[in-house]
């Protein structure tokens, strides 16, 4: 199966990916890790990609396509996809949808993490403290979740007339997220 998986920065995508990811033997896709792995790498896109998210705005929809796409194509993670904080608008559902079904492949559940700004805020700060990130600060927060809450209204009316969008109390423990999320999935798996 293939899951989509969003909410703002800092809402707790990457950690609910990898405890889906360990539980149904998925794979997590964060647009995120990949960006940052260019990041690392030194690449010259890296360098395009640092200016973009230290400024607190977003990659282009080009540059985060190529990345996923290559991905997508890969017979080893054929339909064992948690796709990490991607679509992030339209454009890109639109995409991501266009691409797996050129793989024969589709999105099976869309889990959509609620989480409020003042949450969102405390866990960005937390972060920072503990992995020490370029793009953890309170200002690049907030405009991260503001871009974030602009674009991604028609994603969420584009999946919910699809019947595939799942919104899941994003401010709970871990564990209670986990649970909810796991019984969500269960449930379409039959």
């Amino acid at each position: 199966m293939n899951i989509v998986i969003f909410g703002p920065p800092g809402a707790g995508k990457g950690t609910q990916s990898k405890s889906i990811a360990n539980k149904y033997n998925l794979y997590p896709l964060s647009t995120g890790e990949l960006l940052r792995k260019e990041i690392k790498d030194n690449t010259k896109l890296g360098s395009e990609i640092s200016l973009i998210i230290n400024s607190g705005d977003l990659v282009s929809d080009d540059i985060v396509s190529n990345l996923i796409g290559k991905f997508i194509s890969d017979d080893s993670y054929r339909n064992r996809i948690i796709f990490d904080g991607y679509p992030r608008n339209l454009n890109q559902a639109i995409n991501l949808d266009n691409l797996l079904k050129k793989d024969n492949q589709k999105i099976d559940i869309v889990l959509k993490l609620s989480v409020s700004l003042e949450i969102i805020k405390k866990r960005i700060l937390d972060r920072q403290s503990q992995e020490n990130r370029a793009d953890d600060s309170k200002e690049v927060a907030i405009k991260r979740f503001k871009n974030y809450e602009n674009s991604i209204e028609p994603v969420i009316n584009y999946y919910k007339s699809s019947n595939l969008l799942k919104v899941v109390n994003g401010e709970r423990s871990i564990n209670q997220i986990s649970a909810e999320i796991s019984g969500l999935i269960d449930s379409i798996k039959g």
